[in-house]
């Protein structure tokens, strides 16, 4: 049946190019018996709204009429509901309950069924309805339950029809149709499950706020139009405005009003109270930014604040901290910020005259902040606590039990932007969906579920994440782990058609799950391993690869979504490559100049040809769409120090070296920086039967002139790509092994490389476990001295009565995370049973280190850290408790790494097949691989490959 269904699913995609993301097509390309026909032959139906509806609503259906026009060609009438309705061709109603006349009519007749859709938060109803009125057949209906629900209907109705949330802002054309319908019988109704859902415009600077100053003029009304489009287009409702030197309602007084209008709730972020930015502080503010010695001059700003949105819809930030979002004084305490809390409640009661349980506030629990709360600080119930990340994406806190009591609720403030230690990221996209959706799951079953609002940066180089966020807070149950690569099939398919929907989508996965390894503020030459497990070269590949596919993906679409296509998914990967290949390219020109090669030179004028490509790269993102996105992605991203960033994108150091005229032999061997002729004894990987990958000799020249060299192997059983040849720079020679040729007892051969000077190197290859070809092994096999296993792989899962196993697809920086449900289960003992096995091989008995790599968890409930335990075979699981260094120091590798990894000492028997066991203790712990050390594991940034698995399913 799961089949049949994902079957139909398919089906639908193929069949319709564009529907709110996840959700049930309901307009179809062509007017089957009985649909309600939008636009076919020039003629359109035309859209009746009261005049009497919310201004907001009025403003939705308009677009929803050039939305109509974008795609069909026909732009509809747009009438007022408040005149007869002319009989004839197909109308669409539109509506909200208690504001329209026609719509309360047709509930009252029961045309349409408002039953469900009364009292709820932004509810709406989508309804193809025969007969609604005399004289007119056929009807599309898209009543709201509120002004923002009725908003939501219509945008609904438009990305049906094709248009992109995404169509301005990433210049996403809407495909044409000659026929927009909706079918007969449709009934579509939704509400959100989180009931403020919005983003934040953060560390703006350079980028969005040149772009808006030269696009609008600054950020006012008119650059918020446009955003608060954007924002209802995705079905969110809620803003943290920009705040570096800029002032919501002190910029342009015509923004408070707009976002009313519209229907966007405001906020003021985290260290802004009472509505009133920080920057206005600086502009009007007298004093200092300190309650205890300044109260009366703070309590008139702020009081300011409140009148200037007496009359807009808000969600009040209360709570104070330092000037500047730094901490309170050494001597601020618990005492005095509940005094600033008891006393800005009262000014909020005075202003608006409700009952404060009406009026919606927010205590963000924000770096120290929450540690305030966890020293006694409360606030009244009815104030929704503000739970947040450690803006690195990992959950500081969430609910108890008793606290999801609290009639004001909580929420999340959520980052995928952040200038600050130990390194700030705000450049390009550097978050997975999956992490988001694991934290966010998190959230959502522990009850933060009031308001969710993430830090976005610049805005424009996070849309795809952005998109899932809100997409996810609206019903975070129909977007199961699962259906994770799904959801980026459909946006593909949205935003670019069916026919490269799946490898778009998988393009996006894999450059975000890329970046998500380190923050491209982070790396430097050297992240990633040139010696050991090809690590670097493996990274340069990958990144290559990626974006020859984007560019054939590019090559097969129209010219009108190449615009949108470069934003989007060639640009992330162009860009995050091109500096991830500059600093390997840094990391090679050092080595080849400690060991003297002739290419160092080249490599030096490679880095420079790298980095003006990432400025040509920003260059041609400027010039797209005529110039549209200049400014955009102009924040540095080369020369980080420290977290502050750098003025300029800052070269990195490369060395040049003077070379003798006379050619000279230079030999490397994989695995070592050491070279001949300073290292005199080389010596490669050893070969195993087991691990049947090549290696490889590197045979280079130290002079000016090209360098004749040749190659032997001691042993016929030694294979060499290459025997002999000429080269001004490096060479590769790849070296394997014919293991049907080795005979019993041989431990090694040698190969010589000799220059024509007669100088010669010899190279040692060396065999491991030869005499082990015919062992009966199964399972993970032990090669290089190690076992690496990625978690989902695992051979058996095992857990009790209402718990399970749940693969996260993505989530990990090799491959995907493996964790347990429910979320909110209570710990687990051993005795539960909760645990995977891993069956794998080992050659040797002893002492092994078992390294677990996890996701960087935070102990998000209050209480002992959270535990998992290994073991092997039956011997007694040894546990950890992933938060037993609660460290600054610990917590800066962990996200720096993006993941939090422990090693743990337990003895292995006998040689042969063993079982690895991984117990999950606590909730909310996410694996993503295990090694086993067996004496061979070399330093790396993401680990060996994955071993070797004989006799797996």
């Amino acid at each position: 049946m799961k089949s049949l269904v994902a079957a139909a699913v398919l089906a639908l995609v193929a069949a319709h190019p564009a529907w709110a993301l996840g959700e049930h097509p309901f307009v179809t390309f062509d007017a089957g018996k009985d649909a309600v026909v939008l636009a076919r032959a020039g003629q359109a139906a035309r859209i009746v709204v009261d005049r009497n509806d919310f201004a907001g609503v009025r403003r939705a259906a308009a677009d929803l009429q050039g939305d109509i026009a974008r795609v069909s060609g026909t732009r509809p009438a747009l009438l007022d509901a408040g005149g007869a309705v002319a009989r004839g061709s197909d109308v669409v109603i539109v509506g909200t309950l208690g504001k329209s006349a026609l719509v309360d009519r047709l509930a009252r007749e029961g045309k349409i069924d408002a039953k469900g859709l009364r009292g709820k938060w932004e509810g709406y109803l989508v309804q193809a309805v025969r007969n609604p009125l005399p004289g007119v057949a056929r009807a599309l209906v898209v009543a709201g339950s509120d002004k923002r629900g009725t908003i939501y209907g219509l945008y609904t109705v438009s990305e049906q029809i094709g248009v992109s949330p995404w169509n301005w802002w990433a210049d996403v054309p809407a495909p044409h149709h000659d026929v927009l319908a909706v079918a007969a019988g449709t009934r579509v109704a939704d509400a959100p499950v989180v009931r403020y859902r919005g983003i934040f415009l953060n560390d703006e600077a350079p980028a969005l706020s040149g772009w808006a100053k030269e696009k609008f003029g600054g950020f006012n009304h008119k650059f918020y139009g446009k955003l608060f489009e954007l924002i209802l287009r995705m079905r969110g409702n809620y803003l943290w405005p920009a705040m570096w030197g800029n002032a919501f309602y002190d910029d342009d007084p015509e923004n408070g009003p707009l976002a009313d209008e519209m229907g966007i709730v405001m906020g003021t972020s985290h260290h802004e109270p009472l509505m009133r930015a920080h920057a206005e502080w600086a502009k009007y503010g007298k004093g200092p930014w300190d309650y205890s010695r300044n109260e009366q001059v703070l309590r008139e700003f702020w009081q300011q604040g409140l009148d200037r949105s007496k009359d807009f819809e808000k969600v009040i930030t209360l709570g104070m901290r330092g000037d500047g979002d730094e901490p309170m004084s050494e001597q601020s305490n618990v005492a005095l910020l509940e005094k600033i809390v008891a006393d800005q409640r009262a000014m909020i009661a005075k202003t608006t005259g409700k009952p404060l349980a009406q009026v919606p506030q927010v205590w963000a629990l924000y770096k120290e902040v929450q540690e305030y709360y966890e020293k006694g600080m409360r606030v009244p119930d009815d104030v929704t606590l503000l739970w947040c990340d450690d803006n690195w994406g990992n959950i500081r806190r969430l609910p108890t039990p008793d606290e999801r009591k609290r009639s004001g609720g909580a929420g999340i403030y959520y980052h995928f932007d952040y200038v600050g230690g130990p390194r700030s990221y705000k450049w390009i996209n550097v978050t997975p969906l999956p992490k988001v959706w694991e934290q966010m799951h998190l959230a959502w079953r522990l009850g933060a579920d009031r308001l969710w609002v993430v830090n976005v940066g610049d805005l424009k180089p996070m849309e795809v994440p952005t998109e899932f966020f809100l997409t996810y807070a609206w019903n975070p149950a129909a977007w199961p782990a699962a259906r994770l690569p799904e959801y980026l099939k459909l946006w593909a398919t949205r935003e670019f058609g069916a026919d490269d929907a799946a490898e778009i989508a998988d393009i996006v996965a894999t450059y975000a799950r890329y970046n998500g390894r380190r923050k491209p503020e982070q790396l430097e030459p050297g992240t990633y391993s040139a010696t050991n497990y090809r690590e670097s070269e493996r990274i340069v590949a990958d990144w290559r690869d990626l974006a020859a596919r984007a560019e054939k993906v590019k090559a097969k679409l129209a010219p009108a979504q190449r615009d949108a296509f470069f934003q989007l998914v060639e640009h992330p990967v162009r860009a995050a490559g091109t500096l991830g290949e500059l600093y390997a390219t840094v990391q090679a020109n050092r080595i080849h100049a400690a060991q003297g090669r002739a290419d160092t030179n080249d490599l030096a004028a490679r880095a420079r040809d790298l980095f003006a490509r990432d400025a040509a790269i920003s260059r041609e993102y400027h010039q797209i769409n005529g110039g549209k996105w200049n400014h955009m992605m102009a924040q540095t991203h080369i020369g980080y120090t420290s977290w502050r960033d750098p003025a300029t994108n800052i070269m990195p150091d490369v060395r040049e070296i003077a070379l003798p005229a006379a050619a000279a032999l230079g030999v490397a061997a994989e695995g070592s920086e050491a070279a001949w002729p300073a290292a005199p004894g080389l010596r490669l990987p050893a070969f195993e039967p087991f691990d049947k990958s090549a290696r490889y000799i590197e045979v280079f020249d130290r002079g000016a002139a090209p360098l004749a060299w040749s190659a032997r192997a001691d042993q016929p059983w030694i294979v060499l790509g290459e025997s002999a040849g000429t080269t001004a720079g490096t060479q590769r020679i790849p070296v394997d092994v014919r293991w049907d040729q080795v005979p019993a007892g041989a431990t090694a051969g040698h190969v010589v490389v000799s220059g024509a000077d007669g100088q010669s190197a010899s190279v040692d290859v060396v065999l491991r476990h030869a005499d082990q070809r015919g062992a009966d092994v199964a399972g993970f096999v032990e090669t290089g001295g190690t076992v690496a296993i990625e978690a989902e792989h695992y051979s058996r899962a095992f857990a009790p009565n209402g718990r399970e196993w749940l693969r996260v697809p993505g989530l990990g920086r090799t491959l995907s995370g493996m964790t347990t449900l429910p979320v909110d289960a209570a710990a687990a003992t051993l005795a539960d049973g909760m645990h995977l096995e891993y069956d794998v091989y080992l050659f040797e008995g002893g002492k092994v280190n078992v390294q677990a790599t996890l996701a960087p968890t935070l102990k998000f409930r209050p209480g002992a850290g959270f535990r998992y335990a290994v073991s092997i075979d039956g011997d007694a699981p040894q546990i950890v408790d992933v938060h037993a260094d609660e460290s600054q120091r610990h917590w800066e590798r962990i996200v720096s790494d993006g993941v939090a990894q422990f090693t743990t000492a337990l003895d292995v028997k006998v040689p042969g097949r063993h079982t690895l066991k991984f117990w999950a203790l606590d909730p909310g712990l996410v694996l993503q691989r295990l090694v086993i050390d067996a004496g061979g594991l070399k330093p790396s940034y993401l680990g060996p490959q994955e071993s070797p698995r004989v006799g797996a399913n």
